[in-house]
């Protein structure tokens, strides 16, 4: 069975992961900023299951380079990193501040960075790992008012496909997963409200899409599932499409030349807006 450290593990997504791949029998760090709340500690001790809750903000260098010190003894290393803390924003450009911004891209894009700077060294003297990097279908396709948040998705795609290549002869692996909407706490309970009093119309079209997430939208035990796939090897691809509309997204995108998907939204009229997008939905 594997080591396996987890970020961004108190909740949603990463605590599925973490309780999947313990009740699979490898030994997981549940690594979060805060473990206040956090009840895999306790669900662990009631079921023994090898999970070890932790402080980890990988915002901080500071944080990362101690945290990941602890694994130099190369008796325990470090088998599989699962970078999955992120943050979320809903937002026009001109609305977003660059404050936001810079701590989005902190988060999602220089934080797994970080992590994977940590562990690349002795995986590839080993000659051997797994780094799993939760990505989106946001890193595949833009949608307004989630200019900050996509960006941070682009650029850990594209580290992450530079990062295969280059791990590939020391035989470490990358993977990315890209989810769709999924129902967490970050989409449901938490989702972050657009600038009050904007111009645009794009936020709260977004947030209309989250919607009814909290009721039809899959639980995280699908993108759970699909990294459990990735440990075990029954998914080999280095990007993964995951939950039941990731693909429709990207497959109504591709179907429209960037001039069609920006005219979409080319209206200021929310019921315009929506026919356009259902008539395109329906096409795709």
């Amino acid at each position: 069975m594997a080591r396996v450290l987890i970020t961004g593990a108190r909740r949603g997504i990463g605590r599925e992961i973490a309780l999947l791949l313990a009740r699979a029998g490898h030994a997981v760090m549940a690594t979060m900023r805060n473990t206040d709340g956090c009840d895999l500690a306790e669900i662990a001790d009631r079921e023994s299951l090898s999970i070890l809750v932790a402080n980890l903000d990988v915002d901080d260098d500071g944080s990362v380079a101690e945290f990941f010190a602890t694994f130099a003894d190369a008796s325990e290393p470090l088998d599989i990193l699962i970078n999955n803390a992120g943050i979320l924003s809903i937002n026009a450009i001109e609305d977003e501040t660059i404050a936001t911004m810079q701590a989005i891209m902190n988060t999602n894009f220089f934080g797994a960075v970080r992590c994977m700077k940590a562990v690349i060294p002795p995986m590839r003297a080993r000659g051997s790992g797994l780094i799993i990097n939760i990505s989106s279908i946001s890193g595949r396709m833009t949608a307004f008012g989630m200019g900050a948040y996509c960006a941070s998705k682009y650029a850990l795609e594209a580290a992450s496909e530079a990062l295969a290549q280059e791990m590939a002869p020391f035989g470490v692996r990358v993977a990315l997963v890209e989810p769709g909407i999924v129902a967490t706490d970050m989409a449901v309970e938490n989702l972050p409200s657009p600038h009050v009093g904007s111009a645009y119309p794009h936020g709260r079209r977004m947030l209309a899409f989250y919607a009814d997430t909290g009721v039809s939208g899959p639980p995280p035990s699908v993108v759970a599932e699909t990294v459990s796939d990735l440990v075990n090897g029954r998914i080999t691809a280095f990007r993964t499409l995951c939950g039941p509309d990731a693909a429709s997204f990207l497959a109504l995108r591709n179907s429209l030349t960037d001039e069609a998907w920006i005219a979409m939204s080319d209206t200021l009229d929310d019921g315009i807006f929506f026919e356009r997008f259902e008539a395109a939905s329906s096409v795709g």
